[in-house]
Parts: C-alpha cells; structure tokens; sequence
C-alpha cells in the first residue's frame, strides 16, 4: 500500500484521530509524528502530514443536527438475571441484554432517551459519563431507545451528560 493509504488505515483504526480530524481539530503534524510511530507508518512526519491534509479533504464535514429525543430519568431501577425479572410498566423489563434485565426495583437509576438514538448516540454518551467519572455497569439501545444505568446520586448529572451527548453526535443522514 501507499503511504497515503496506510496513513488513511490508521487514522480509520483511531477513531478520536479520524474525529478530531473531519471536525477540523487535529494538528496535522503532532498527529503525523504520533501516528508514525504508532501506526510504524513507513514515511517521514513531513509526508504523513501531507497525507492527513488531502484525507481531511475527502471528508465531508463534521456537522451536527438536532436529533428528535426526550431524556428522562427513573429512580429505583436494579439488575437481575432476564429470566425472572420483574415486570415494567408495558409488562417488560427496561432493558433485557443476554442474562441480564434492568428492573424496575433498586437502588439505581436508568436514564431513557427516545427518539432518534442509535448505537453512535450510546458511544457518544458512553464515553461522556465515563470523562466525568460515572459508572455505568448496563446499558443499550434498540429501536429508538437508549438506556444507560447509572448510581442513583448520579442520576441529575447523567440526563444532562447524556442530553448534551445526543446534541452533539452526529446523525446518521450528516455522517
């Protein structure tokens, strides 16, 4: 392959690379350096530099849109195995992933956003709460719903984290 090509390759396998770089953030020659020996890319900084200039050319541009959610909270929430969950209030469990259920009784707290989510928006909030120290021991998202189980104490904090995630991810139609 191409200098060009293995540059592109490893910014692609470094997704806060290749973001910093579409949203027109990254400096392109501390990436080049980095990624040299990160990457033992097979090239001079110099040109590894040049190589992320034309990448982020062929990008189209980091823009947000409104996404169509409503973030709420619910107190008493717990985990427990799927099978003999308790009921929620449409007969089903908050979130049932593999062995395990978020239950409508606990000591913790869910944060349920409905809307246009996708796995992205999860990712994005993710990586939100984990920056401000919030443990989040389940979470999902299925058909226009996201879940994101967190300590009941942090439950106020986290609608914010996770409403400010939603506005600034990007929605699928501007990726």
């Amino acid at each position: 392959m191409s200098l060009a090509a293995d540059t592109r390759e490893a910014v692609r396998s470094r997704p806060f690379v290749f973001d910093a770089l579409r949203a027109g953030l990254l400096n392109h020659s501390a990436a080049a350096a980095w990624l040299a020996e990160a990457a033992a890319l097979d090239g001079e900084p110099d040109a590894v530099a040049a190589a992320l200039r034309r990448f982020r050319e062929d990008l189209p541009a980091y823009a947000t849109e409104s996404r169509g959610t409503t973030v709420s909270m619910r107190s008493g929430v717990g985990l427990s195995a799927a099978d003999g969950a308790a009921e929620g209030d449409a007969g089903e469990p908050l979130l049932r992933v593999g062995d395990a259920a978020v239950a409508p009784e606990g000591d913790r707290t869910a944060i349920v956003a409905t809307g246009d989510v996708d796995a992205a928006a999860l990712g994005a909030s993710l990586r939100r709460l984990a920056v401000r120290d919030i443990e989040v021991p389940a979470a999902g998202v299925a058909e226009n719903t996201l879940v994101c189980v967190v300590g009941r104490r942090d439950g106020p904090d986290a609608v914010r984290i996770v409403e400010a995630a939603l506005d600034a991810v990007p929605t699928p139609d501007s990726t």
